[in-house]
């Protein structure tokens, strides 16, 4: 896992490296600066031979200083360099005052002109007017002429954010503009660590792609952020040392009624593809012809009551539960999730499961530290409507409250793991570790907007946990293989395929 630092994290990682003498504030600018450049030249290498016109747009503080390196950097490589300064220059922070006046002795430095902005014309512009440390919406000023520029295609593809877009708030990956939106890059260039905002919600958008530059900070001294999440290792997917299927757990999958055990089979499904030795999938005794009818290697269970599954507990050998997908929400459905809660086995709980939940407290009350909820927007807003709401009103100010801190505070509530669901799933425990799983970037994979996706995710969560994954690694392991089955097929991809995708996935991690 790669960990995402907040805008907080990274101003501390800077002022302990030049309190401790190692650096100083220039030398990070200068860093900077130079990592932007460099970054540019790699993404548009036929820039590299032909210099053209940039524009760049520096703002009050330190943002606006990494903007005036770049700009004598590529003025140094042959660019007509045209600058603009929003703010005061007598106002300026020390360094980024001091790159402002090495900028003076080879260029001039234009006073903040939103008409004339609005009517530039370059092959590329810089933002370096706001950065991670944002808190406040831009002025009018500042965003109407950038959002001109962008509207009328004179930035597309050729715009360039200095460590955020202006307007962005980097802990949230939303933006604090309002009606303005955000700063639209193509490319954003940070420096040591990406920030949070660069993975979540609208970040990815703004962003359009996100390059981190090494600027010679040390390995970071503060607490633990979230991570984004990355390939397993192979020791931790392969399979050694047991010497039968019981080695690698059972895995029981709770079905509804006749003509809705898709979602269930779906769920089964993945379990078995993921590795857990035996799955059985079970249902009311009037289902089990549909179901026969669609399985082979998934075993079959009659199971119409609590008791039913509560004497089916007594078998220590089931050591995972997946219950919610195709369920149902009746009565019956909620005794079987009271009893399963009431085997403190691990414990997927989706759709329908999450739904019951929802409506009744004292199954709330029931979760524990084995469960894990995977709910999408709907159903998160249904189980913590309290923190849903927080997380829907307008970001104003920053840092905004984000996707990471709402999935911290479910996850706390609830005693248990949360997965929030979406492009930047993200999974907290109840002690705060958490993790994003973001679909972003290279990394996107719009196919799995598709039915059913969701239910194999449930089914990948459970036959991890059959393995013996705890419920925060499984569900991180989880995620990242859904969407790495989903990268591997590609368009034309539906539910059914995802487990079948998983053999491939796993020798390209070398299993």
């Amino acid at each position: 896992m790669t960990e995402l630092l907040t805008a907080a994290q990274m101003r501390a990682i800077e002022q302990a490296a030049i309190r401790s003498g190692e650096v100083t504030g220039l030398d990070l600018m200068e860093r900077a600066g130079a990592g932007v450049v460099e970054a540019i030249l790699a993404e548009w290498p036929e820039l590299v031979e032909a210099p053209e016109r940039a524009v760049v747009l520096c703002g009050p503080g330190n943002n606006g200083g990494d903007g005036f390196v770049v700009a004598r950097l590529l003025a140094g490589r042959g660019w007509k360099v045209e600058v603009f300064l929003y703010g005061d220059p007598s106002k300026l922070p020390p360094d980024a005052r001091v790159n402002y006046e090495r900028w003076l002795a080879i260029g001039a430095v234009n006073p903040w002109a939103p008409a004339i902005i609005s009517t530039a014309s370059a092959d590329l512009f810089i933002d370096a007017v706001f950065g991670a440390g944002l808190t406040r919406a831009p002025a009018t000023e500042v965003m109407e002429p950038l959002t001109e520029l962008y509207v009328k295609g004179e930035t597309f593809d050729r715009m360039v954010a200095v460590d955020a877009p202006t307007g962005l708030c980097m802990d949230s990956g939303r933006p604090l503009s309002g009606e303005w939106g955000a700063v639209h890059a193509f490319l954003a260039v940070t420096f040591h660590k990406a920030r949070i905002g660069h993975y979540l919600d609208e970040g990815p958008f703004y962003c359009g792609k996100v390059v981190t530059v090494p600027i010679g900070l040390r390995p970071d001294q503060h607490g633990p952020g979230p991570a984004l999440i990355g390939a397993p290792s192979s020791s931790m997917l392969g399979k050694g040392g047991a010497c039968n299927k019981f080695g690698y757990g059972h895995a029981l999958v709770m079905a509804g009624p006749p003509g809705r055990g898709g979602a269930a089979r779906l769920s089964a499904r993945g379990a078995l593809r993921i590795g857990a030795g035996l799955v059985t999938l079970g249902c009311p005794a009037d289902a089990l012809a549909e179901n026969a009818a669609r399985l082979d290697a998934i075993m079959l269970r009659g199971i119409e009551d609590a008791g039913a599954l509560s004497a089916l507990m007594s078998d220590p050998r089931i050591n995972a539960l997946c219950l919610g997908p195709g369920f149902g929400i009746s009565t019956r459905e909620a005794a079987l999730i009271r009893a399963a809660l009431q085997a403190k086995r691990a414990t997927v709980l989706d759709a329908d499961a999450l739904t019951l939940i929802a409506q009744d407290p004292s199954l709330f009350g029931a979760l524990h530290k084995e469960c894990v909820l995977t709910p999408h927007g709907g159903e998160f807003a249904r189980l913590f409507p309290d923190i849903a709401e927080r997380l829907a009103a307008p970001a104003t100010t920053g840092p905004a409250y984000s996707r990471v801190d709402a999935t911290r505070e479910a996850a706390a509530q609830a005693g248990c793991v949360v997965l929030f669901k979406g492009p930047d799933t993200v999974i907290a425990d109840p002690d705060g570790r958490c993790a994003i799983n973001a679909a972003v970037y290279e990394r996107a994979a719009p196919w799995l907007a598709t039915a059913g996706s969701g239910d194999v995710l449930a089914g990948f969560i459970t036959g991890l946990l059959a393995r013996g994954f705890g419920p925060f690694e499984a569900a991180c392991t989880g995620a990242w293989l859904h969407v790495e089955a989903a990268r591997s097929f590609g368009p034309g991809l539906i539910a059914e395929d995802l487990p079948e995708e998983l053999p491939k996935v796993f020798r390209a991690l070398g299993l």
